[in-house]
């Protein structure tokens, strides 16, 4: 299985890209994780991104190209994987191609998580984060038992920049503009199959897992999970 998942911020990609890979038995590969994974090895492309990074710039897709190729050329990664956070636009779609087909394979499907917009601002909006332990907590799904107090470390809960609901809601302008063009690329090739990302995370599991089952075995159905 060759996947990737794509979602705005907050539509639990995270979640789903680790439960979903798992199923399959594919290593879930991230741009995040390949980041790090560069920089603190030393590599050569890792301390070429680290001075975009350390200079607050966005690493160029020629060096996040060549991070992924080599990612995807290990053993791990033969027999699929699960692509999350890559490619982010057409053109890093248009290098993902080339690299599978020097591989001599080709990708299975591409899975959108579907959040409306009202709901990706609730579940941002609401987490708070301890300053001392890290933990993530949220004032309605998992509050603590003292409000801003973190339960496991008494440490002090804050609300991220990022998470205030006028911020939250400027990143889904930003993850619709440069994604849309992404979704219609897949979707023009019937590589794309969007999936309600409503409800506990166990049932969106479930229905993620039987969506792509479904796609897989008959992709001319261009199946959309309403």
């Amino acid at each position: 299985m060759r996947l990737i998942l794509v979602g705005p911020p907050g539509a639990g990609k995270g979640t789903q890209a680790e439960f979903v890979a798992a199923h399959f038995d594919i290593p879930k590969i991230s741009t995040g994780d390949i980041f790090r994974s560069n920089v603190s090895g030393g590599t050569e492309l890792g301390k070429l991104a680290k001075k975009f990074m350390d200079a607050g710039d966005l690493v160029p897709d020629e060096v996040t190209n060549a991070m992924v190729r080599s990612r995807l050329g290990e053993p791990d990664a033969a027999g699929g994987f699960l692509l999350d956070g890559f490619p982010r636009n057409v053109s890093q779609a248009y290098e993902l191609d080339s690299i599978l087909g020097d591989l001599g394979t080709q990708l299975d499907v591409v899975v959108e998580l579907d959040v409306d917009n009202d709901e990706v601002v609730r579940r941002l909006s609401g987490r708070r984060i301890c300053g001392k332990c890290g933990h993530i907590w949220h004032v309605e799904f998992d509050p603590p038992s003292v409000p801003e107090i973190c339960d496991k470390c008494g440490g002090q809960l804050y609300h991220r920049d990022d998470d205030y609901p006028e911020t939250v809601r400027h990143r889904l302008d930003v993850y619709t503009l440069q994604t849309a063009p992404l979704t219609e690329f897949y979707r023009s090739r019937n590589q794309l199959t969007q999936l309600d990302a409503l409800g506990p995370v166990e049932d969106v599991t479930e229905r993620a897992i039987a969506t792509i089952e479904a796609f897989t075995a008959s992709p001319d159905a261009a199946a959309v999970d309403e």
